[in-house]
């Protein structure tokens, strides 16, 4: 390959003056890598006064200070109450109350007197059942069951009233009582009966006339 070789002067051995020519180019190419530019194209520093803005620090330490300042006061003044009872009697005697309680109260007064009068019509209204009427009747079905009956009804009293009753293992003085009192109503069966009859007759009587 070294005989191929154009040198740019004349050489009396090629090789050798291939190998110079390489290195002398690979210094070059390595100076070239390495060289520092001519032209400064750095950009321009800023000042120390723009990077640090001393007033804007200021007034920031500033605000530090009364804010610092200001906490100070404010827990001075919380611990001093916590401490003292006070001497502001803050309290407050006003006795709770609904706005609207009048026309609660209205309300209220006007539904009883409403509710009052009804009540009232009630109470005064007549009946429309007619209770004499009821009673007469029921009177005269009784009096007429006792006419129809196959036996009449004082005798059934009497027989109902003369029963005795007898436990097991009572004494003879109990059975004694027992026939006493039997006796007693026996008396008050009878007195009752004359008093019906009486009655059923002056009905009879009051009828006869109406008719």
């Amino acid at each position: 390959m070294h005989k191929s070789y154009q040198p740019l002067k004349p050489a009396t051995n090629k090789y050798l003056q291939k190998k110079w020519d390489q290195t002398r180019y690979e210094e070059h190419r390595n100076k070239l890598s390495t060289a520092r530019p001519i032209v400064d194209t750095k950009g321009i520093r800023t000042p120390a006064h723009v990077q640090l803005k001393l007033k804007k620090l200021q007034l920031q330490d500033e605000r530090l200070v009364t804010i610092e300042r200001d906490n100070r006061l404010l827990s001075s003044k919380l611990s001093d109450i916590v401490r003292s009872k006070g001497l502001v009697d803050h309290r407050n005697h006003y006795p709770e109350r609904s706005l609207n309680a009048e026309k609660r109260r209205d309300e209220l007064l006007q539904v009883t007197n409403q509710n009052q009068a009804i009540y009232q019509r009630i109470t005064a209204r007549e009946s429309d059942y007619r209770r004499q009427l009821w009673l007469d009747d029921w009177e005269r079905v009784v009096r007429r069951r006792d006419d129809i009956a196959r036996y009449p009804r004082a005798v059934a009293n009497k027989q109902k009233s003369k029963r005795r009753v007898e436990f097991a293992g009572s004494d003879s003085g109990q059975r004694e009582k027992s026939s006493e009192s039997n006796s007693y109503s026996d008396t008050n069966t009878d007195q009752e009966v004359e008093e019906e009859e009486e009655k059923r007759e002056t009905e009879e009587n009051k009828d006869t006339l109406n008719e």
